[in-house]
């Protein structure tokens, strides 16, 4: 297994790193990514190969775990409950619970809103132009998933507040002052959230929140430690995609001058491109309880290993011409929303707040163009725009 090395905190790779997933893809299954010290792919089969095999999981393997660190216990204390960090039994019974809440019709009922919300917005940006991320798709996802919840539209910006700071301790920015933030976020989301636990307890209304609360099987319900996991993970998860989808995809758009493929007959093409070619979440890892072995490359059992799902998005084995946008190619499944038993719960939700608010935009602000070349944020392994200031 060959050794590269790359820093994600250099300027270069943050503006593009997939030069770096051309090199791990063509220098074998896995290679050990220095940094991160670990094996990692950048190969389509592979990673879907991964993703799929119950031999692997984000469960952290007993020899592996290592004590919580007490100035990051609010922090750890939701990993902890969360669906994202746990393997069968405890995640198959979890999510089955919460996709009993978490229901298609329940999202689907949410378009005319996403429609009314959309339009709002886009009537509240300043004249002439401004920054997209900051107007548009920051508080769409946040606003969306607080009324699906049943959490007041007013505290929307804690929400965003608490969402943005924990998602720091997955950064490669991540230091002491983050953690920090992160930990005070997580105390406050999880004290915000016991009250409003509480408050719907006693009077239950038509939201997911309340949703979850009723929901059981087999006579048990969700805990209150994975209730507010439960929505913690919701809104962070969900938020930080959508926002940096929205974002890229805008941004590609414009530079490719192709918005009318948003027409009606064309849009989940566009879509669906827009996923693979630029997604906003770059590295997913995986723990092996097993050796396992994929393409000729042995995974010792104990060996956490990162899969490139942007690098497998770009595949030229899966994709022709995989460097190119292409909103006319053949859709094929990409791996921004995961794949197998992690399979992304929200992404029916993402989905429909992409599908909703693009062609809005791009009909309501048909002038719009790029005010100056815009820069990706350092938030790797997230993917996601500084800023994306339009002229309109």
């Amino acid at each position: 297994m060959q050794t590269l090395t790359q820093s994600p905190l250099d300027a270069e790779f943050v503006q593009n790193p997939y030069p770096f997933y051309d090199r791990v893809r063509a220098a074998g299954p896995f290679v050990h990514w220095s940094h991160y010290k670990m094996p990692v792919t950048a190969r389509a089969v592979v990673v879907g190969a991964a993703l799929r095999d119950r031999r692997l999981g984000r469960e952290i393997p007993a020899e592996h775990a290592r004590p919580t660190p007490p100035h990051l216990e609010a922090f750890y204390a939701l990993e902890r409950h969360s669906m994202l960090e746990l393997e069968a039994p405890h995640h198959t019974r979890l999510r089955r619970l919460v996709v009993r809440a978490f229901t298609s019709g329940r999202i689907a009922a949410l378009a005319p809103d996403i429609t009314a919300l959309c339009h709002r917005l886009i009537d509240d940006m300043p004249d002439g132009g401004g920054d997209l991320l900051e107007y548009f798709a920051k508080p769409l996802p946040v606003i969306v998933i607080a009324r699906l919840l049943g959490v007041p539209e007013t505290d929307a910006p804690d929400l965003l507040a608490w969402s943005n700071a924990m998602v720091q301790m997955y950064q490669a920015r991540r230091n002491d002052v983050l953690e920090a933030e992160a930990t005070q976020a997580a105390q406050a989301f999880t004290d915000y959230l016991s009250a409003l636990i509480e408050t719907r307890r006693k009077a239950p209304g038509d939201d997911l929140l309340s949703g979850l609360i009723a929901v059981q099987e087999d006579g048990t319900h969700l805990s209150r430690d994975e209730l507010i996991a439960t929505v913690v993970l919701l809104l962070n998860a969900g938020h930080e995609a959508t926002v940096h989808t929205i974002g890229n995809g805008v941004k590609t758009l414009l530079e490719q001058r192709d918005a009318p493929l948003l027409s009606e007959d064309r849009v989940d093409g566009t879509l669906e491109e827009i996923l693979r070619f630029d997604p906003p979440l770059h590295l997913f890892t995986r723990w092996a309880y097993e050796d396992v072995s994929f393409q000729g490359e042995v995974i010792k059992a104990g060996t956490q290993i990162g899969l490139l799902l942007a690098g497998a998005n770009r595949d030229p084995d899966t994709w022709d011409r995989p460097n190119a946008f292409n909103p006319t190619r053949p859709v094929k499944t990409n791996f921004s929303f995961g794949a197998g038993t992690h399979f992304c719960i929200g992404a029916p939700l993402a989905r429909l707040e992409m599908r909703i608010a693009l062609p809005i935009l791009f009909a309501r602000l048909p002038a719009m163009r790029l005010a100056q070349p815009p820069l990706y944020g350092d938030l790797y392994h997230f993917h996601g725009l500084e800023a994306l200031n339009l002229r309109y």
